[in-house]
């Protein structure tokens, strides 16, 4: 009998202990996801929000660009897959939209260079030109660093020359993706840092060559940041928690882009782009010391009117002082409704208005509003600073214009 009400208690003691945990667990652990959807003042996940704003303000519907446009940051053979049906539409929306010309970033080296020029090129000759990416792994393995080309003495030395060839069959630039830096590593298994005086020939031949490098560089300020309930982009994170770059076994962003200005610096006469607003949209003061301070970078927005947009007093400031050293850029080829709001956003001073197609915001959650910039800085920002910058540009936009 003791023995049986020593188990009976045991028992008690530990159904208690359960249901204090059970109460203990956040809700959607707890309960079904699909009950926690707010009606009647229930409990709301996160993901099931959709806000809809009460506020009655004024509209504007803009289907094309005020002025023709160069959108140099666009990833053709990424987002398209080389699909003849998917380029034949997109040349449709860059006429409805008044786009002249799109750069794509994805031209790459040797005979991927050439197939994606035949792609672009075979009918379009004068709506696309190509940005060549630097092989950082040649025949090596990538899973396996050791054996990597940019660890080989003559690893310069070859992609100069590769690059020299790209240029001779038409690529006007050079994009450097943001795994320099963060992912590519060295022998040892450290990561590949910038400024790595190693690869300083490169940057060198781009200047002699009269290309621009366009280089993106970290990432969002959240995304180097705890994924906790003070980061802005949590919901973004909590769906893609491979995008965070918080933690010992990354540099700090910080770090990232002081070491992308030490080639800024070593380099003053190679142009550089930053690519995203050099991955500091949220900061457009430090932005801007940067460009005072480094004549050779220029900037592009492409997926950065969700930031500029919720700072639209500093945004347009920053824009018209700087009117001589912004590209426009979309990361696209994106849906046509999204390609609106970014006419929406620079042209027009509407209020409190999505930044993208989706539902629900991909990035932070919040609307933008526009800047209404001038015609003089738009013409500078959609073409002519593309055309000062990007050799051959001018010429293949007037021999697309003569043939309209």
């Amino acid at each position: 009998m003791h023995f049986l009400r020593i188990l009976s208690t045991f028992w008690f003691a530990a159904l208690l202990l359960v249901a204090n945990i059970a109460r203990s667990q956040p809700p959607e652990a707890a309960e079904d996801p699909v009950t926690l959807d707010g009606k009647n003042g229930r409990e709301l996940l996160l993901r099931n929000f959709r806000p809809k704003s009460e506020l009655q303000v004024p509209a504007t519907k803009l289907t094309a660009a005020k002025f023709p446009v160069v959108d140099v940051h666009s990833h053709f053979r990424y987002r398209l897959k080389h699909s003849p049906d998917q380029l034949k539409h997109f040349i449709q929306v860059m006429d409805r939209n008044n786009i002249a010309l799109c750069v794509s970033l994805d031209g790459r080296l040797g005979d991927e260079f050439d197939e994606h020029a035949k792609y672009l090129w075979t009918d379009h000759p004068n709506r696309f030109m190509i940005f060549a990416n630097i092989d950082w792994v040649g025949d090596g393995d990538r899973e396996d660093p050791k054996t990597w080309f940019c660890h080989r003495p003559e690893f310069a030395r070859q992609t100069v020359k590769q690059l020299r060839d790209a240029v001779g069959k038409g690529a006007c630039g050079v994009k450097v993706f943001k795994q320099f830096g963060l992912q590519h590593k060295n022998p040892d298994g450290s990561l590949i840092e910038i400024d790595d005086q190693r690869f300083d020939p490169i940057w060198a031949a781009c200047g002699q060559l009269g290309i621009p490098v366009i280089i993106h560089t970290a990432d969002p300020a959240a995304f180097f940041k705890p994924i906790d309930k003070n980061n802005e982009r949590w919901e973004e994170l909590s769906r893609h928690p491979d995008w965070s770059f918080y933690g010992e076994k990354f540099p700090t962003r910080e770090e990232l882009l002081k070491a992308r200005n030490n080639l800024l610096k070593r380099h003053p006469k190679t142009n550089f782009i930053g690519a995203h607003l050099a991955n500091n949209s949220e900061d457009l003061a430090t932005v801007a010391q940067w460009l005072d301070q480094f004549p050779n970078l220029y900037v592009e927005f492409a997926s950065r009117i969700g930031e500029l947009g919720r700072q639209p007093y500093s945004a347009r400031r920053f824009l018209e002082k700087y009117n001589d050293r912004v590209l426009f850029g979309t990361d696209g080829p994106w849906p046509e409704t999204r390609i609106h709001l970014y006419w929406r956003f620079l042209e027009t001073y509407d209020e409190n208005f999505p930044y993208s197609e989706k539902e629900f915001p991909p990035q932070g959650l919040w609307n933008i509003y526009g800047v209404s910039l001038s015609d003089v800085t738009l013409k500078k920002i959609y073409r002519q600073n593309a055309e000062r910058i990007i050799p051959g540009l001018k010429e293949k936009l007037l021999k697309f214009e003569a043939a309209k």
